[in-house]
């Protein structure tokens, strides 16, 4: 019969241990102790956090330390070390401010899936901000969560998530491919200088029921043939701009031909 084995226990600082030195030690048994010291302060706790050598076992320490558990700036912190384990940083980011997120989904030092997480709980809180913050995310806001605001009832706040610095063609093309709100979209990425020249965007456009009749003549002339019977076989195409292309698409092949 196997023995059990003991728990280890967790070290613990004597009373007149000096935690404003002990936060720089080199010892990680002693930096897990300072993370779990009741004594410890927004400052030393954000010291600790920018250690990006601290124990991933100091993170739940603080996590669960009261003194300091709900500082907003130690939530950050916590959230945005790369050491921090999934399980911690994720449900924190719900109690993050969105002007916080944003920085999160933006810092090159956060791990992946831990931006991902910062988009998603962006993105599901979208309808319930208010304009100027919609607006403020489009503009400087992560591709992703600019991306979730292309089809945004505001013709500015569309054309600020154009404009954004991390927009990427494929956001754009996805967009204007879903079903429902491109109403303002398909306009303005028809007449956008940067845009509409892209070939991927131009077929994405030619396939939207809401592109200008005018851009969609433009595109038809431009864009190769085999791109043109893709629209016709995939895009759920007007009559009107379906018998328009297939007119297009006979008269080009007649020519090659």
């Amino acid at each position: 019969m196997s023995e059990t084995v003991p728990a280890k226990k967790k070290a613990s600082l004597p009373a007149d241990a000096q935690l404003d030195r002990l936060v720089h030690d080199p010892a990680p048994e002693i930096l897990i102790a300072v993370a779990a010291d009741l004594r410890l302060t927004e400052d030393l706790a954000l010291a600790l956090l920018n250690r990006r050598d601290l124990p991933p076992e100091a993170l739940p320490e603080l996590n669960r330390n009261a003194a300091v558990a709900k500082l907003p700036k130690v939530q950050l912190a916590l959230v945005a070390h790369p050491r921090t384990p999934r399980h911690v940083s994720v449900p924190l980011m719900r109690g993050l401010h969105t002007f916080e997120l944003k920085q999160i989904a933006l810092q090159p030092a956060v791990a992946a899936d831990v931006k991902r997480a910062a988009e998603e709980v962006l993105i599901g809180r979208l309808t319930s901000l208010s304009s100027g913050e919609r607006l403020s995310l489009a503009k400087q806001g992560s591709g992703r969560v600019a991306a979730a605001l292309l089809t945004d009832k505001e013709e500015r706040i569309v054309q600020a998530a154009l404009l954004n610095p991390q927009m990427t063609e494929m956001y754009i093309v996805k967009a204007l491919k879903g079903e429902t709100g491109t109403e303002r979209l398909a306009p303005a990425v028809a007449h956008h200088t940067k845009w509409f020249h892209r070939t991927e965007v131009k077929a994405a456009l030619l396939g939207n029921r809401n592109t200008p009749f005018a851009r969609t003549v433009q595109i038809a002339a431009d864009l190769p043939l085999h791109a043109l019977k893709d629209v016709l076989r995939n895009a759920r195409l007007a009559p009107n701009v379906s018998k328009y292309l297939r007119e297009v698409l006979a008269k080009r092949a007649g020519r090659i031909g």
